[in-house]
């Protein structure tokens, strides 16, 4: 539901993405049915960059009351079916929510565009054999906490505070919250479905420097609610590893 195709280049050690209306479907068919013997790392990797795919165009410069609808259900289906699809891969309805919360998250980021995760995983998915649904995965956390420091210094008023706090409120299904329990959420499910750290992938800190000019040149740096500074990136980054 994008007009998005990806490619590698495993000898450039690049990822491109190539866009053009004539790659949209003229339909869909999302069938939980085939992803019922998805092994559970896979699952939960792929969710979690299905999660991603909603909470960046939620909190996008861009987002827009059309994407907010697809985001704040998808998000809720996620919630409550993301751990429950990786303990129990026959768990049809689980299944269900994660294929239709994806189909949302496409039509989101279609629409309202990305944020720092994504700059992130086009060049170290270029640069280095790791799958992107884990390394979404694995800076989603940080990415929202960095993104919610830097509004509280430089955007306290702004409304993206607002959205990661109503994130947070859906994450945890209580209203008593604050913007950081968004990524305190995010972390401890991480945890526990194993996600493991960039370092896994080869990714060392010596790399942080080629990766971080990568990524702040990357397109989808301009939909995070905020611009980051080289030092927030290389933050990111480490704490990723």
């Amino acid at each position: 539901v994008t007009r998005n195709a990806v490619l590698a280049s495993p000898e450039r050690r690049v990822k491109a993405s190539l866009r053009s209306p004539l790659m949209l479907p003229r339909l869909a068919a999302v069938d939980p049915e085939l992803t019922l013997d998805l092994p559970p790392e896979i699952t939960a990797a792929t969710g979690l960059d299905a999660l991603t795919q909603l909470i960046e165009p939620f909190v996008s410069v861009r987002a827009n009351p059309m994407t907010d609808l697809f985001c704040l259900e998808g998000i809720a289906r996620v919630a409550r079916s993301l751990e429950r699809a990786c303990c129990d891969g026959g768990d049809v309805a689980a299944r269900s929510d994660m294929a239709l919360a994806s189909l949302l998250g496409g039509l989101a980021l279609a629409n309202a565009g990305l944020g720092a995760v994504h700059g992130f995983a086009a060049p170290v998915g270029g640069m280095f054999e790791a799958p992107h649904g884990a390394v979404c995965a694995a800076l989603l956390p940080h990415v929202i906490l960095t993104n919610i420091r830097a509004l509280h210094a430089r955007a306290p008023d702004g409304e993206a505070l607002a959205r990661y706090r109503r994130v947070a409120q859906i994450l945890t299904g209580r209203a008593d919250v604050e913007p950081e329990d968004s990524a305190k959420w995010v972390a401890e499910l991480s945890r526990r479905l194993r996600i493991p750290a960039l370092a896994a992938y080869g990714i060392t800190a010596a790399h942080t420097e080629a990766l971080v000019e990568a990524a702040a040149r990357a397109s989808s740096m301009k939909g995070n609610p905020l611009p980051l500074t080289p030092e927030e990136l290389r933050g990111i980054l480490l704490a990723a590893l």
